[in-house]
């Protein structure tokens, strides 16, 4: 992961900003880690597991001055807080942009303050082609991460940069815990639709992807992690047959019922377009989505062993889906389920 010497984690109390304290935790040459937040009990919680170790401090991506106090004397920033729910941003979609955009620009507007050496924010698959507000809000603050990237050229510093995820299963936004309490109550377990697909990714493969990503980027790009897809009806027949047994059910007692489609919701997950396709590079487990308007830039975009992407778009419902039966395997390897269950 390099030399890193300080980093400020927002959104801590969030599933992907618990991880990556955890990761964090792990790595003898972090010297200093602030996370930010603004649920009070949750940074209590933090406190407590974390004791001694992290500093935690009271703050929202909304309030530009408290960032830049609190971002005083780091060198990094890793940026998971947002809103994250369609549904609540559709329906504020003010609120959306406070948090979402503008959040962003003061993260932004913190680090060059602080004089940072790096400034990472967490995307969407949602950013891509959005058909609501919360993807569309992603978009948006990936472009400001580029944009940033632009206007920085002349001093070199920050490097600001993104990444974008998949659907984190046993995150708070995730179908996983939907269906774990579907279960748990003997069913039934809900489907919008039995053709859906989607990417995957576990917290650990998310941590992979932005703890990798601070090593190679140079700023302005977006990375992308190569994933598995399923269908989403069979994660939930996968989850029936290892998880209904634990709640004293027979995997054959708990039906799957068909709800019919979201309003916005896709059919298929898209992390790459047809437009970006032709300026993505592969490095190892990433794709490197390289800026629109790379003219804007003082960088040459040379990264060891990385070659040129030949693909098109990459969406769910065009790559191998995993089978039931691998999708318990992968379950099982990312400790979502317990191991000893099986199909």
């Amino acid at each position: 992961m390099g030399q890193i010497k300080s980093i400020v984690v927002t959104g801590c109390c969030g599933t992907i900003g618990h991880a990556l304290l955890a990761a964090l935790a792990r790595k003898p040459d972090c010297e200093a880690v602030l996370g930010i937040d603004n649920n009070e009990s949750g940074l209590f919680a933090l406190e407590q597991e974390f004791r001694g170790k992290f500093s935690f401090a009271y703050g929202d991506i909304r309030d530009r001055e408290r960032l830049k106090a609190l971002f005083n004397g780091y060198g990094e920033v890793l940026h998971t807080a947002a809103l994250k729910h369609v549904a609540p941003c559709e329906m504020a979609p003010e609120e959306a942009i406070k948090t979402n955009i503008l959040g962003v620009d003061n993260v932004i507007n913190a680090a060059r303050h602080a004089g940072m050496d790096k400034a990472l924010f967490t995307s969407s698959d949602k950013a891509v082609n959005p058909t609501n507000v919360m993807g569309t809000s992603k978009l948006m603050g990936e472009r400001l991460m580029s944009a940033a990237q632009a206007a920085s050229r002349a001093s070199g510093a920050p490097v600001f940069f993104s990444t974008r995820f998949g659907n984190v299963l046993g995150s708070h936004g995730s179908v996983f815990p939907i269906f774990q309490r579907q279960i748990a109550a003997g069913g039934p377990v809900t489907i919008t639709d039995p053709e859906m697909t989607r990417f995957v990714m576990s917290t650990h493969d998310a941590v992979d992807l932005v703890l990798g990503s601070m090593d190679h980027a140079l700023g302005g790009e977006v990375f992308v992690p190569k994933m598995p897809a399923l269908r989403i009806v069979d994660l939930a027949r996968a989850m029936i047959s290892t998880l209904a047994p634990l709640h004293g059910f027979d995997p054959e007692q708990i039906k799957v019922e068909i709800i019919g489609r979201k309003p916005g919701e896709k059919l298929y997950e898209e992390l790459l377009t047809e437009e970006e396709a032709g300026r993505v590079l592969t490095l190892g487990d990433f794709y490197v989505i390289l800026p629109a308007f790379r003219d804007f830039y003082e960088i040459e975009y040379d990264y060891p062993a990385a070659s040129t992407h030949v693909g098109g778009v990459y969406r769910s419902d065009s790559q191998p889906l995993m089978t039931v039966s691998e999708i318990v395997c992968y379950l099982q390897n990312s400790g979502l389920v317990p191991a000893k269950a099986g199909i």
